[in-house]
């Protein structure tokens, strides 16, 4: 009995033989799992990986068609910075520099899809590699969609969620913008100075996880493959 990932493969290549054409609609699940011999869920997860690939669209009570633009989508793993540090061959470290209890700023809480005032951990971090500033962090955490937290002092927080919190949705913007003065003062740069900014928002089971904002040092370097 084939697994939901052989069917994955199995239409995507029905697909590329052109047995269903561009804008096509495919045989509903029903139809698929008796050709297949699986269970119906079987055929729905692998639907629903195509559709996430951006090979098929998926409608409510429209069926599944192929889509006739396929979209090419990557998928980004959350970095760990001290790993991102040691993969350049420098010595990693970290200070906690400030965590304190807090409601949601209207404008975070926005971004979490939160009611402002929304109960919260603020948590401000340096980064180092070799002993010098790398990434100015400034976080918000939910603490209702996490584990007990651990003594961030010790851990990184970005490092303890990657291990310990599932994600399951996600955002991430990159902007190029003037350092903001606690960001400019922490990596001993001018205010105001060109820095790259990472800003990500992630969803776990649980619920909305964190807001996060990186700023990097002047010449840092993203790479991303697809």
């Amino acid at each position: 009995m084939p697994g939901w990932e052989e069917i994955r493969d199995s239409v995507r290549e029905r697909i590329r033989v052109r047995e269903w054409a561009p804008g096509a609609l495919i045989p509903g699940e029903e139809r698929l799992a008796a050709d297949y011999g699986v269970a119906r869920a079987t055929v729905n997860r692998a639907i629903r990986a195509l559709a996430e690939a951006g090979l098929v669209e998926r409608r409510k009570r429209a069926g599944t068609r192929v889509a006739e633009l396929p979209t090419r989508r990557a998928r980004l793993e959350i970095p760990v910075i001290r790993r991102e540090v040691e993969g350049q061959g420098r010595i990693y470290a970290f200070r906690l520099l400030s965590a304190r209890p807090g409601g949601l700023p209207a404008e975070v809480a926005a971004r979490l899809d939160l009611p402002a005032g929304h109960a919260a951990l603020a948590i401000e971090t340096l980064h180092l590699a070799d002993g010098r500033p790398h990434a100015h962090e400034a976080r918000w955490l939910n603490p209702a969609a996490v584990p007990p937290l651990p003594d961030f002092a010790r851990i990184s927080v970005n490092e303890w969620l990657v291990a310990n919190v599932p994600v399951v949705s996600g955002e991430v913007v990159f902007l190029a913008e003037a350092a903001l003065p606690a960001a400019a003062a922490a990596l001993a740069i001018a205010p105001g100075a060109p820095v790259l900014v990472t800003e990500r928002t992630t969803a776990g089971p649980d619920g909305p996880i964190t807001f996060v904002r990186l700023s990097h040092v002047p010449g840092h370097r993203v790479n991303l493959r697809l």
